[in-house]
């Protein structure tokens, strides 16, 4: 460590004086060698180089040394140990001749056969740890007679490369601010000069042509303030609560002559200001929550109030207010109240609260009358509103817990369903656009204002409107827009259909929000729409489902040897009410096998596919007998079919029968034996049905014939706009009623069905030539609702069989077109699947949109 001052002038005589003061004598090293070594040492670190081997007084410099070790009795204790023991002196020359303070000492001979230079490194470690701690030492002892000479460097300068501040004209060195504003410099001939460090000490201030520090020294700024606490001056900011510590600290900042000692040291404020340190504890602490509770049972107290205040605000998020909780003002004046005024920390209240709590255990406890400002339950009944915000929404056996979140513009404002993952195949989406009762009136006046104008027009004033609507409605009794657009047009002038009224373009609180969790609250997706969450996740539900049920899973059967198979199973998970998995067989194609699924109608349409298959590998086939009994002219027809073979239509042939035969029978078995029954029935009774369908097959041929060679006339004449448009929609229907496999696909049942159409295909082409204004129209009508059906469709999701309701609309359109085009030859009225206890009734354009709003939404 480097140093300057007056002392300069001396360096050379201070240097050869120091050369010459190294003796060889065992006596002299022992004595007056250490002693100049501590001198010289003391002297260098706060002259340039080198110190004058003597004091100010002018005796030797190891004089004072060596009568004190005389005093002590360490002198003769060395010459006497010297005169007894064999000795070895170690001396290190330093550069110029001189030896080192503290390298020459007497050392025992080391006999356990260290080496010399083992010995001479560890002799120098040791001269430097003690020259190091006597400079701290004598720059401590120095620094106590110099704090006005205290500089700290101006980090505000960046210095270049050499340690020196560009400015207009030549570089300078770094400043240093001083006490009482004062900026100043290290001299140049010292050595700290160079290289400055952030804080010094000078001997004395010089001004010249500026301000110099000259005797400078290092120093560290920890060692101000043991020794200058009269003289700082200590200012605290930004008091605060610390989890940590449990109190309330503020950075403190100690000045010295205006410089910096300390700078953001956290202390203990309560020291400081008792008054304010008990108000942060309050507020901070107890009020929101910043503290774990002490040992004494705060911890008890603060969980039960922070209960109470989330169950207030839950309230508040479920009637979509923020009035409800009260202000923190009067939680801190309810504690401000209870608690004593010592008491300003945590360990503070630990001691209060240790015998505090066996006389009033509950004396800290919020309650809900504290909680719940007055005014907004005096205006508004809250009890009453929140009644119709339930906390579950029940969907058969399901309860499904409901939270409520009022924070608008996210996407999961307003209500939010929570459904277990296991549990997410047996959730109908049916019911959730109606929401919970509280937000109902919202809901339908949102979607009414948001119809188009000459319809709002008529529903003016809106809110009386939603009012009667509201009176007569049933909830969930059918899709949100089907059932308000029933009631709307039952009022007087009002005409509205459920398209107009657009569920996608409600606001985020007034759309249902699915969670889909894991069992410990695990989000795996979110959002509005749960057919889509669905398809999402339903290659994580197969794997899971598939994991669960690994001794269930069968595959490669060809006969009846898995015993009874059940129709339910239920396996751990899902909540309370556990979840249900459906086993069924699956056709594999050349054989069966056995699967579970996650909702009964993929069972049920998995187990009928199955049964067909399992019962083609198990009963001899009559194809060969069949086939043989039918005339030459049939046998011809059948050879046209789309099939490409007649083996392949007897296939379909026999998958259709057999399909009408376990429906007479009863449905698909599930143990043995009534396979076994199932399987007898069939085989007796399949080879005449065969035959029976095989000849209503050979009718649809037929017919199917009769339009193609219409269409190939049409061809063969002179193009005509309505002609291609009618040729091209009649090409497609012959496409959606006779194609491969399409016995199996409409049912043996509906063969007779098929042909009516295509004999009314035959006649709008006999009649096209005189009516091709009218069929125009006509198709664009029938195009209308097969693009809403198409729709639908497209919008279940894949691999789900679709409900009876929207398979029966493909036939209703099919009717649709007997009556468009063919005046109503033939048609015969449909029985709506839904209701099957009401009599057919004539189809009709208004009948298949009803049926297509009122089917089920994809689930």
């Amino acid at each position: 460590m480097g140093s300057d001052g007056p002392l300069e002038a001396d360096t050379d005589q201070g240097t050869r004086r120091a050369r010459t003061s190294t003796g060889t004598d065992a006596r002299s090293g022992g004595r007056d060698g250490r002693d100049g070594t501590s001198t010289g040492t003391g002297a260098s670190s706060i002259g340039d180089s080198a110190t004058p081997s003597s004091d100010l007084a002018g005796r030797p410099a190891n004089a004072d040394g060596a009568r004190n070790a005389r005093r002590r009795g360490r002198g003769r204790g060395r010459d006497a140990q010297a005169a007894t023991q064999p000795t070895e002196t170690s001396s290190t020359t330093a550069e110029g001749g001189s030896v080192l303070p503290g390298e020459a000492e007497l050392r025992p001979i080391d006999r356990a056969g260290a080496t010399g230079v083992a010995r001479l490194r560890a002799a120098e470690r040791e001269a430097a740890r003690v020259r190091e701690a006597s400079e701290r030492d004598i720059h401590q002892a120095l620094l106590a007679g110099l704090l006005s000479h205290v500089g700290l460097k101006d980090e505000t300068q960046k210095p270049d490369q050499k340690g020196r501040i560009q400015r207009k004209g030549r570089p300078q060195r770094p400043e240093f601010l001083g006490a009482r504003g004062a900026r100043f410099q290290i001299f140049p001939g010292s050595t700290l000069a160079k290289r400055p460090p952030t804080w010094t000490m000078v001997a004395e201030l010089v001004e010249t042509s500026r301000l110099w520090g000259r005797t400078a020294a290092k120093i560290e700024p920890e060692w101000i303030e043991p020794l200058a606490e009269h003289l700082l001056r200590r200012t605290y900011a930004e008091p605060r609560w610390s989890k940590k510590r449990a109190s309330v600290v503020a950075d403190e900042r100690a000045t010295l002559y205006g410089l910096p000692v300390v700078t953001g040291r956290p202390v203990q404020y309560a020291q400081i200001d008792p008054v304010l340190s008990r108000e942060i504890f309050l507020r901070q602490a107890l009020v929101e929550g910043e503290w774990h509770g002490g040992k004494a049972g705060g911890r008890q107290v603060l969980e039960h109030n922070a209960a109470m205040v989330e169950e207030v605000r839950a309230m508040e998020e479920r009637a979509r207010r923020r009035d409800l909780l009260v202000d923190d003002e009067v939680l801190f004046a309810f504690y401000d109240e209870r608690i004593p005024e010592n008491v300003v920390s945590g360990a503070h209240f630990d001691r209060w609260w240790r015998d505090q709590k066996r006389r009033t255990p509950e004396l800290l406890h919020f309650t809900r009358e504290l909680l719940i400002d007055e005014r907004s339950q005096l205006s508004v009944g809250v009890g009453e509103d929140l009644q119709q915000r339930p906390e579950a929404w029940k969907q058969g056996d399901l309860v499904l817990p409901l939270t409520y979140a009022f924070e608008p513009g996210t996407d999961h404002d307003g209500v939010t369903v929570h459904v277990p993952l296991d549990l997410l195949a047996q959730v109908k989406a049916v019911g959730f656009e109606w929401l919970v009762p509280g937000l109902r009136r919202e809901l339908v006046e949102a979607l009414l204002r948001a119809l188009p104008k000459d319809v709002r027009r008529e529903l003016v004033p809106i809110p009386e409107t939603v009012g009667r609507v509201l009176e007569r409605i049933v909830p969930r009794s059918a899709p949100l827009p089907v059932a308000l657009a029933r009631e709307l047009n039952e009022l007087p002038g009002v005409q509205v259909t459920p398209a107009l009224l657009r569920l996608d373009a409600l606001p985020a609180h007034l759309r249902m929000t699915f969670s889909i969790e894991e069992e410990d609250g695990t989000v795996v997706a979110s959002g509005h729409d749960l057919a889509a969450l669905r398809a999402e996740l339903r290659p994580v539900l197969r794997k899971r489902l598939d994991d669960a049920t690994p001794d269930l899973e069968r595959t490669g059967l060809q006969t009846w040897s898995i015993g009874t198979l059940q129709r339910e199973i239920g396996l751990p998970g899902g909540g309370e009410h556990g979840v249900r998995v459906f086993p069924a067989l699956v056709d594999e194609g050349r054989s069966v096998g056995v699967r579970a699924f996650d909702a009964a109608d993929a069972q049920a349409a998995s187990m009928r596919l199955g049964t067909r298959r399992l019962l083609l590998l198990t009963v001899p086939s009559p194809a060969r007998k069949v086939i043989g009994s039918l005339p030459t002219a049939a046998q011809l027809t059948l050879a046209t079919a789309p099939h490409g073979s007649v083996d392949r239509v007897m296939e379909d042939t026999l998958a259709a029968t057999i399909d009408v035969l376990v429906e007479v029978a009863g449905g698909p078995a599930w143990d043995e034996a009534g396979f076994a029954a199932l399987r007898a029935s069939v085989a007796e009774r399949l080879g005449p049905s065969a035959k029976k369908v095989l000849q209503q097959v050979v009718r649809v041929l037929d017919a199917e014939r009769a339009v193609r060679s219409r269409l190939e006339r049409f061809a063969a004449t002179v193009p005509h706009p309505a002609f291609e448009a009618a040729q091209r929609d009649v090409t497609a229907q012959l496409g959606r009623l006779v194609h491969p496999g399409f016995l199996t696909e409409a049912g043996a049942r509906r063969l007779p069905d098929l042909v009516r159409y295509l004999e009314a295909a035959t006649l709008r082409l006999d009649r096209l030539p005189d009516a091709r204004a009218t069929d125009t129209d006509r198709m664009q009508a029938v195009h209308e609702l097969e693009r809403a059906y198409v729709a639908r469709v497209q919008a279940w999701p894949a691999g789900r069989p679709l409900p009876a309701r929207l398979t029966e609309v493909r036939w209703m359109l099919e009717e649709l077109r007997i009556v468009q085009f063919s005046g109503g030859q033939g048609v015969k009225g449909v029985r709506d699947p839904g209701r099957p206890d009401q009599p057919a009734k004539p189809v009709s354009s208004k009948r298949i949109r009803k049926v297509l709003d009122e089917s089920p939404v994809p689930v």
